[in-house]
């Protein structure tokens, strides 16, 4: 008897460790752990409205800012959810950089047009003006902006949120936002805060690269700290808390733009981003941009074990060539690394980008180049950072550590505000 019993309990142990094990090993080693799933169901902000909150929009006229991401978690759009609506009539349609249905590429001009699946007027905030006229909100009672952030301060959808607000208060029109999850967690903030000297549509409030907020709590903070003083509402997430990336909530990824295909490209985005502003390629015209980095002139295996050299937590680098279809090196084979996540909550994707930019900058001194500098001295490497000394520093030979001890200061002090208008424990 005794031995039967010893048996199963073995038994048992060994099949509870397996469990265990599987879970752990599911395909995705760079999904964040330590999440417990949560009692409260979790729903976005589109969903909270339509379920709890209809009467914010109900018997108006309604403009809505939104893109390919503006879907439920049954991946319903939120433009035919509501056109379709009797209690609801939605009037215009707004398009931010690559339009409403996503097709445009990175900075491509996007006109005014007319919704083949709706009928709709498409208002561009990325073409002749980046902010909507009063002529574009004519006909619209609330103006309503639904998009998937991707918790970076250059990209462009957060501003064109802005201008949104700005226009919204100038022409006495409500303002909703329908909050989204930060995809890449809302706890963890990093790099340097902009330099106003450096404002521009990648980079138009003083707020880090990484700045672990969601488009609702931006909306609060840009809106407060920044003087907009739009009749702001935000609908929240339910179930959502900071620690939480995407992969944790169980939607679907749709890309918010052509070369955002992941939630892997998302976390490596914040720091591989800043080869942009180089002459080396950021895997643009590759099925992986911004994890794929590098140029013709290049050691791939020489790279690969520099940048794995400095141990930096939470990626490892593996030498590949690549050609890209389109952008920097177009139809050239490229050789260069690519960045793996092997830890969501170790990875630093700030330093991490700040160290390829200045590890093929100290290899490579004769062929790489920073992005020419217009006729104030700035280059686009400048606007990406966010400061004129990063790039400097670099040239000098600074270490990555004095870099970031030096834009640390601001860092906290950012915390600091940005504390105030966190929704989510």
């Amino acid at each position: 008897m005794k031995k039967w019993f010893m048996l199963t309990l073995v038994l048992l142990m060994t099949w509870s460790t397996f469990s265990v094990v599987f879970a752990d090993h599911n395909g995705n080693p760079g999904k964040r752990k330590g999440h417990d799933k949560k009692e409260e169901q979790f729903k976005l902000g589109v969903e909270v409205l339509i379920d709890d909150e209809k009467e914010l929009i109900e018997g108006k006229k309604v403009g809505l800012i939104t893109n390919p991401t503006g879907v439920d978690s049954d991946l319903n759009s939120i433009v035919d959810t509501l056109y379709h609506d009797e209690d609801v009539e939605l009037t215009a349609l707004y398009g931010p950089e690559h339009g409403v249905r996503g097709s445009a590429q990175a900075g491509e001009y996007v006109d005014f047009y007319i919704d083949e699946q709706t009928g709709l007027p498409v208002y561009s905030l990325y073409g002749k003006t980046r902010k909507p006229t009063a002529e574009m909100l004519e006909d619209i009672d609330v103006l309503m902006f639904d998009i998937q952030d991707v918790g970076t301060r250059f990209y462009t959808y957060i501003y064109t949120m802005a201008y949104a607000m700005e226009a919204a208060e100038e022409n006495d029109i409500p303002f909703i936002v329908l909050d989204r999850p930060n995809p890449i967690s809302g706890d963890i903030v990093e790099g340097p805060v902009l330099d106003m000297d450096y404002k521009s549509f990648v980079g138009n409030y003083p707020i880090p690269l990484r700045h672990g907020m969601t488009v609702g709590e931006l909306a609060k903070l840009f809106n407060e700290e920044f003087n907009i003083g739009a009749d702001l509402t935000v609908v929240g997430m339910q179930g959502w808390e900071r620690s939480m990336d995407y992969n944790d909530t169980g939607l679907s990824f749709v890309a918010p733009s052509p070369n955002m295909p992941t939630v892997d490209t998302a976390y490596v985005y914040p720091g591989a981003a800043l080869i942009e502003g180089t002459n080396v390629s950021e895997g643009r015209g590759t099925t992986r941009p911004f994890e794929l980095v590098g140029a013709p002139f290049i050691n791939s295996t020489e790279l690969a074990a520099a940048m794995n050299a400095y141990n930096l937590p939470g990626v490892k680098f593996r030498a590949a060539s690549f050609t890209p279809s389109f952008s920097k090196h177009a139809g050239d084979l490229t050789h260069g690394v690519q960045l793996h996540v092997t830890d969501r909550d170790e990875f630093n994707a700030v330093e991490t980008g700040l160290s390829l930019v200045k590890t093929i900058h100290d290899m490579y001194p004769e062929e790489f180049q920073f992005r020419a500098e217009d006729s104030a001295g700035i280059s686009f490497f400048d606007l990406l950072i966010g400061n004129g000394w990063v790039r400097e520093a670099i040239e000098d030979g600074d270490s990555i550590e004095s870099m970031k001890q030096r834009w640390d200061n601001d860092l906290k002090d950012f915390k600091k505000v940005r504390k105030q208008y966190l929704l989510y424990k």
